[in-house]
């Protein structure tokens, strides 16, 4: 649920224009003509009551209020004041009012101006551009025009005294009209702000077109060329909100993005309606059967035709989903999809428009591509379906893992020109063994090393040694005859992504490729000789890679270094040599032994078969791109413990745990937050200007937004893994189901909570909202799993107490 943050307050139902275009009297709604005129005392302090109560339960920092109409000027003064004082009285302490009014200016005086002055109340104003164009619409019921009169109003705002009062102009395009003359006009009044309203049509009462195709985009797209020209002298919504879609940020209106709705009517008989742009559908479509008397807004935001305009992506037609515009066109405004048998399982009746619009504008103003991986290793909308729902296939998983390698190599080319020698060979092993380069590279803690390198950890320098151990791996890889100087580190010379040779002492040693063995040697030492098939011995300690089941054969290169997988199959590092590998937040254990490479085996073959077995959607993922398993201390007191290193895509950190499942779950746990990394590194999913802290429900301390949602994407998996063993126990007694119903019933709990908190935030960007949208639509499923009484009333004590916890310590920052 997406709790409100703008209301449309009607405070008169009835109106002194008689406008031809207008969506409340003109088109098929006509529940105005049963309602009170203006709304009473009682109406509008039991609004007031909702709001704030609405306020205080999502902790809102901020709630928008138009006042509405008809037109809301002939409430009169009383009224107005008095909504204005309701409303601000009512609302709790940091909850800030943006209150406006929206009117057609005609009873605009100075009277009124004094009064919005006093009360804090700006002022929208609507007005079609020139007299011709307003005209053609905007007339008193006896034919008169109504332009002296509005134009009357804005040079009253546009004094200094009320200037700060002018919040903007409002028109309804008429592709009759002039583009250019209107924009002019409306431009010579030095608006704040513009917003050209495309008419309210649907596809069973089509708007004009006058035998043009896309009549609207041409007519916004001349308005844009011109405005562009000029500099963009005046905020115009549409083409602000085209600019911010096409860079994933969020729109500024409703008619465009994937934003989901916030915003709920309050009539003047205190009912709740949908938006009034539903009135253009059926008689009775913004109707939702609520009151402000009998129902909280939340019990509004649950009902089926608000959740519908909050569901982003997934709530759009299947031709929608597949338009290369979607995240800035979001399907064009709810009410404009309505057609008679498919209901709005349509795309906009505007919808050849929008494309020509948005993709015009993209093409005029903005670059052929943000910062990404590559071009063409961009995650398709199906892939970033499957991402924002919580799993990704092999392909997907592969995409990201083809990004992560180019965000290495462009670290690697800001760290290595400075290391002479070794950089010179990388560059040309990356002409002639590319393969080789890769393979290296796609090592996790080879970027962990670049990041270090260009932080300067304590102020220390550059380590430029890790770069010549890089180089030397690749060489090894590639077979070439070349020698190399390489650093001694503990007595041993490192080879990323293969393994540590044992020399003794300090200071350098020299490596030596070779097409089946290489060697290495130090100064004054004996050369040793490693040969490809060598599995290790007391000097050479090899990279150990377990082959999981599967099947087919693995080509000739990576069955040399024991790597790649064939079909169904998973070949997994156990690193236990790379000095890098301490990225992870606990201590790593020391070379394995024989017995325990056998006993994480055994452990990791078990936990293979389960997730291939209960969490399918899990393991084509992880066969792709968790590449590398990096064994961790035991925790305090039998503590499982895992962990996951942004700056190492593609491998965890795990203390084998003493069962296989729980070794499964933490796989899975630690593996959503590789994939989560990666996406983050290319895609912003929410504004990184929020400094909140936010409660976590499966912690005591308050969050970053990136840790809330690092969380509910991992937690995503618990729930799915406990999910999965509920329904393996189904109808079962016993210590095991019961442990597997409780668990299931907490995590659900606790990430259902988190997924509320991410999308109430107003901090996600249009994608983030996306993510949110498929996590919620994923978590869903587990929501609705029978758990039994018992396992429910222990999760809801838990939660009860961590956030008795969390409100003890919280400060008032905290979200």
């Amino acid at each position: 649920m997406v709790p409100f943050s703008q209301v449309v307050l009607k405070v008169h139902s009835r109106c002194d224009l008689a406008c031809d275009h207008c969506y409340v009297y003109e088109h098929a709604d006509l529940s105005w003509r049963g309602r009170p005129r203006v709304a009473s005392e009682r109406v509008l302090a039991q609004a007031a009551h909702r709001l704030a109560e609405h306020a205080r339960a999502h902790r809102l920092a901020a709630v928008h209020v138009v006042l509405h109409g008809g037109e809301p000027l002939l409430a009169g003064p009383a009224v107005l004041r008095r909504a204005a004082e309701l409303l601000r009285a009512a609302l709790p302490p940091g909850c800030a009012l943006d209150l406006r009014i929206h009117t057609n200016g005609v009873r605009l005086d100075r009277a009124f101006c004094e009064l919005f002055a006093e009360l804090g109340i700006q002022v929208g104003i609507s007005l079609d551009g020139d007299r011709a164009a307003n005209d053609r619409h905007r007339r008193f019921a006896d034919g008169r025009s109504s332009h002296p009169q509005v134009l009357a109003a804005v040079e009253l705002l546009r004094t200094p005294e009320f200037r700060h009062l002018y919040a903007g102009l409002l028109c309804t395009i008429d592709v009759e009209n002039d583009p250019i003359a209107v924009y002019e006009a409306l431009l010579a009044l030095q608006p704040p702000r513009i917003d050209f309203l495309l008419p309210h049509a649907t596809w069973d009462t089509p708007p004009p077109r006058h035998g043009r195709d896309t009549p609207y985009a041409d007519w916004l797209l001349a308005i844009h060329q011109r405005w562009e020209a000029q500099g963009r002298p005046v905020q115009v919504r549409t083409f602000d909100s085209v600019r911010r879609t096409l860079r994933g940020q969020s729109s500024l209106t409703e008619s465009l993005g994937l934003e989901p709705s916030d915003l709920v009517v309050i009539e003047t008989d205190g009912t709740f309606e949908q938006a009034d742009s539903l009135k253009t559908a059926y008689d009775g479509a913004p109707a939702t059967g609520f009151d402000i008397f009998a129902h909280s807004l939340d019990e509004v935001a649950r009902h089926p035709g608000m959740m519908a305009r909050q569901s982003g992506l997934a709530g759009l037609s299947a031709q929608c989903r597949a338009c290369p515009v979607v995240l800035s066109c979001g399907g064009g405004l709810y009410a404009h999809r309505w057609r008679t048998g498919s209901e709005f399982d349509n795309p906009s009746v505007f919808c050849g428009d929008l494309m020509r619009l948005i993709t015009t504008i993209r093409d005029r103003v903005t670059p052929t591509a943000p910062l990404t991986a590559q071009p063409g290793r961009e995650p398709t909308e199906d892939q970033l379906d499957q991402l924002a729902h919580g799993y990704g296939d092999g392909a997907t998983v592969d995409v990201l893992a083809a990004g992560q390698l180019d965000l290495t190599r462009r670290l690697l080319a800001a760290v290595g020109p400075a290391a002479g020698e070794a950089w010179q060979l990388l560059t040309a092993l990356d002409s002639e063994s590319p393969a080789a380069v890769d393979a290296v590279l796609r090592h996790p803690y080879v970027r962990a090393w670049a990041v270090r390198c260009l932080r300067g950890a304590d102020g220390e320098q550059a380590d430029l040694g890790g770069l010549a151990e890089i180089a030397a791996a690749a060489a090894v890889r590639a077979g070439r005859s070349v020698e190399l100087r390489v650093p001694v580190r503990g007595g041993a010379v490192q080879l990323p992504s293969l393994g540590r040779v044992l020399v003794g002492g300090t200071g350098e040693a020299v490596l030596r490729g070779g097409p089946d063995s290489f060697t290495v040697r130090t100064v004054g030492g004996a050369e040793q000789v490693i040969a490809f098939d060598q599995q290790g011995g007391e000097r050479w300690l090899p990279v150990r890679r377990l082959g999981l089941p599967g099947d087919g054969r693995l080509p000739g290169d990576a069955r040399r270094f024991g790597e790649g997988r064939p079909p169904g199959s998973w070949t997994v590092a156990l690193e236990d040599t790379d000095p890098q590998r301490d990225s992870h937040q606990w201590p790593v254990e020391q070379r394995l032994t024989d017995p325990a490479v056998a006993d994480w085996t055994g452990a990791l073959r078990e936990a293979w078969e389960l997730i291939q077995r209960d969490l399918p959607q899990y393991a084509a993922g992880i066969a792709a791109g968790l590449s590398t398993i990096t064994p961790l201390r035991p925790g305090p007191s039998g503590r499982d413990v895992s962990a996951a290193a942004r700056q190492a895509f593609g491998a965890v950190g795990i203390a084998r745990p003493a069962t296989a499942p729980i070794l499964a779950l933490l796989l899975v746990h630690e593996f959503q937050h590789v994939k989560l990394g990666a996406v983050l590194d290319f895609h912003d999913l929410y504004d990184s200007t929020d400094q909140r802290l936010y409660h976590a429900p499966w912690r005591q301390d308050p969050r970053p937004l990136e840790g809330l949602l690092q969380g509910s994407y991992a937690h995503l998996a618990v729930c799915e893994f406990w999910g999965s063993r509920v329904r393996a126990y189904d109808g079962l007694a016993g210590a095991p189901a019961e442990l597997a119903r409780r668990q299931l019933a907490l995590w659900r709990g606790h990430t259902d909570r988190a997924i509320d908190t991410l999308l109430g935030s107003g901090s996600l960007t249009v994608l983030g909202e996306r993510f949110g949208h498929g996590l919620r639509a994923s978590l869903d499923r587990w929501l609705r799993v029978e758990v039994g009484a018992r396992a429910e009333a222990a999760a809801e004590q838990a939660v009860a107490e961590n956030l008795a916890e969390f409100r003890e310590r919280r400060t008032p920052a905290d979200v």
